[in-house]
C-alpha cells in the first residue's frame, strides 16, 4: 500500500505508513477553550481512523496539546514529545511518554522518525520546548509542528522530502512569534525543497462568535502563500485539503488530480 495520510484539520493528521498508523497533536474535539472548528467533525473522523500505533507531540500550546483528545485514546499507545516534558505528561496521562530531542531517531518497525529543531515557543520551562518530525517509510514526510523559518531547513533538503506539511497562519487575526505566515512559508519550502506542500494549520478554529467568520485570515493566507510560492520555489506543486480528507502520496516523478480545484503552481 502507498504512503497516506488523513488530515483533520489546524495540525492533527493519522499518516498510514507500512502498516501503522501515527496521529500528530490530536486534538479531537469540535471546541478548544474559547475555539470553535469551523467544519469537519472531529468525531466523525475519529470515527473513521484506525487506532494509531504511536502519537508524535511537537510542543505543549494548547491548540496542539488536548488533554481530553489525549484521554480518549488507548493508554497502551505511546507518546512521542520533547525532552523535559515527560516528568508532568506521566503525571496526567495514562500512557507511556517517550522523551526526545532534536537529533534524534525513533523506530517503529522499519518506520524511521528524525526529530527536527523547531524555531518557536519561548524561554518558558516545559511550555517553550518545541520540535518537527521528519518520517521516513516508502515516502520522505515533514510535520515540523510550528516554527519559523530557520537556516538548517536547507539541511532538510538533503533528505529528498516528498512532502512537507507545511504551517501558514494560526487559529487568529494575528500571529506571534515563532509561526510562519504566507510569504515565510514559501521561504521555507525554498530552502527545504520538497515534491509536494500541503499548507496546515490555518483556517480550521476560530473564535466563539458568527462575527469572526467576516474577518479574511479565515480565507486570505491561502491564496497569499500559493501566490509566494510562484517566487519562492515555483517547482514544488502545492495541495490544499478539505478537513476530512485522504491523500495518497504519488510515487516519485507521478502527480495526482489537484484537490478542490484550486490553483496549483
Amino acid at each position: 500500500m502507498p504512503d497516506s495520510f488523513s488530515f483533520l484539520g489546524h495540525a492533527t493528521l493519522m499518516f498510514h505508513l507500512r502498516g501503522k498508523h501515527i496521529l500528530t497533536d490530536p486534538v479531537l474535539s469540535d471546541r478548544v477553550l474559547h475555539l470553535r472548528r469551523r467544519n469537519f467533525s472531529a468525531s466523525t473522523w475519529l470515527e473513521q481512523q484506525p487506532p494509531p500505533d504511536l502519537i508524535l507531540l511537537s510542543h505543549l500550546h494548547l491548540d496542539h496539546l488536548h488533554l481530553p483528545s489525549l484521554r480518549r485514546l488507548p493508554c497502551d499507545v505511546p507518546l512521542i514529545a520533547p525532552r523535559g516534558s515527560g516528568k508532568w505528561l506521566r503525571k496526567i496521562l495514562c500512557r507511556p511518554v517517550i522523551e526526545l530531542s532534536p537529533g534524534d531517531v525513533y523506530h517503529l518497525d522499519d518506520i524511521t522518525i528524525h526529530v527536527t529543531y523547531a524555531e518557536h515557543g519561548g524561554n518558558l520551562p516545559i511550555i517553550g520546548l518545541a520540535q518537527g518530525y521528519l518520517l521516513k517509510a516508502e515516502s520522505v514526510i515533514y510535520f515540523p509542528g510550528d516554527t519559523d523559518v530557520f537556516p538548517q531547513m536547507a539541511e532538510l533538503a538533503q533528505e529528498n522530502i516528498d512532502v512537507a506539511l507545511m504551517p501558514i497562519w494560526g487559529w487568529g487575526p494575528t500571529l506571534g512569534a515563532g509561526h510562519l505566515d504566507p510569504k515565510s512559508a514559501a521561504e521555507a519550502v525554498a530552502l527545504l525543497k520538497p515534491r509536494i506542500v500541503i499548507p496546515i494549520h490555518w483556517g480550521s478554529f476560530r473564535p466563539l462568535g458568527p462575527i469572526w467568520e467576516m474577518f479574511t485570515y479565515l480565507r486570505v493566507p491561502g491564496p497569499k502563500f500559493i501566490y509566494y510560492l510562484k517566487q519562492y520555489a515555483p517547482e514544488t506543486q502545492v495541495y490544499f485539503l478539505e478537513p476530512g480528507s485522504e491523500f495518497v502520496i504519488p510515487p516519485k516523478g507521478q502527480t495526482q488530480p489537484y484537490h478542490e480545484g484550486e490553483e496549483r503552481s
